[in-house]
């Protein structure tokens, strides 16, 4: 599975302005690196040529959750959840040069072009969900009852909030169509994937899921065709045409899946079947099993690495990331000193659960 994406005409303009940008840049990325966000430490900056935690980013009393980077890699952007605010993390430097006020909980950031999006929960609690005591789906009239989650759109030349977007309750994952029209957010409160249009946030579409799913992650097929979509409470995933939304497939997982993705040749599905604590590969065609390897504990998200050769995994309850090999899936190596790591991202950018190229 030492799979690179060549060729591909509908691959995002932003893997080619990156990589661009990492060869003529370089002053603050001398090496390919990746970026995890630990819930106590703050943000860990791992030297993907010799695998080792070279630094921590600082970024004060608080709980770093979802990241992202912009398109030259410049500024890494951070979900503050103590805060409620979104960091700009000057990667050349580490220091914290912007902070956006976004509201209560906020916990994925998607850039897309020269956009942040940012979910957030203003009817959150702080109280924990009855799912993630007993690993079933719960706590849904706590959930119509309260109000819904929203989506903040961040300029990111003025770093200001530009609009936020009412959602469903809990909104977990946020994709965008291979041409950039559209904005998919999986809603776990409410089993629900809402559609929007990317440039005006006009609703388009809410898929309704099997109820008690709790869907979380979602991708894109590399062709656009397809999204993917994890289904926490149920262990499996679901397949939506991209058509109509429709679900055309529906596929069984281990436990608790959430982070999902697509391998660099589009050729396998990766899911993080973070209660079984098993990385999952599926052929991308007929969706059938091919592969298990055992990891950590809350392993929510990866990464592969910009050259497709291995698979980095955040494991918060691990403190660690797992390093696998993308062909064997034979863990390499743990790097430690990550407490509750969450999610992870790498520059010049690759495939994973967060980002996609």
């Amino acid at each position: 599975m030492l799979e690179t994406r060549y060729c591909r005409a509908f691959a995002p303009r932003r893997f080619a302005l990156a990589a661009a940008a990492f060869v003529v840049a370089g002053a603050a990325h001398a090496a390919p690196v990746a970026y995890v966000t630990s819930e106590r430490a703050g943000v860990g900056v791992i030297d993907l040529d010799s695998m080792t935690l070279q630094k921590t980013f600082s970024i004060g009393a608080s709980g770093p959750r979802g990241l992202s980077l912009n398109d030259d890699g410049s500024r890494l952007l951070v979900a503050d959840k103590n805060t409620g605010e979104l960091a700009a993390i000057d990667t050349a430097t580490g220091k914290v040069v912007e902070r956006v006020k976004i509201g209560k909980n906020p916990e994925y950031v998607r850039v897309h072009g020269a956009r942040a999006y940012v979910t957030y929960e203003p009817g959150d609690t702080g109280k924990p969900e009855p799912s993630a005591a007993n690993g079933k789906g719960g706590g849904d009239d706590d959930d119509a009852n309260k109000p819904p989650a929203e989506i903040a759109v961040v300029d990111l030349k003025t770093w200001r909030v530009i609009r936020s977007v009412k959602s469903g309750h809990e909104t977990e994952g946020v994709e965008f169509s291979r041409d950039g029209s559209l904005m998919l957010v999986t809603n776990e409160g409410d089993d629900t994937v809402s559609i929007y249009r990317t440039d005006t946030a006009e609703p388009v579409k809410t898929v309704k899921l099997a109820a008690g799913g709790r869907p979380r992650g979602i991708k894109a097929s590399p062709d656009g065709k397809a999204y993917v979509v994890t289904l926490e409470s149920l262990s499996k995933f679901v397949v939506l045409d991209a058509s109509d939304f429709h679900i055309a497939k529906t596929v069984d997982t281990k436990l608790g899946p959430y982070g999902i993705a697509y391998g660099p040749a589009g050729k396998h599905i990766v899911v993080a079947a973070a209660r079984d604590k098993t990385l999952q590969v599926f052929d991308a065609q007929t969706y059938a099993h091919v592969a298990d390897a055992p990891i950590g504990q809350r392993c929510w998200h990866f990464s592969y690495t910009p050259d497709g050769a291995r698979l980095m995994l955040a494991c918060g309850r691990s403190d660690a990331v797992y390093v696998l090999d993308a062909k064997t899936y034979a863990t390499i190596k743990q790097i430690g000193n990550l407490p509750l790591a969450w999610g992870i991202v790498t520059y010049p950018p690759s495939d994973g659960s967060i980002e996609s190229r």
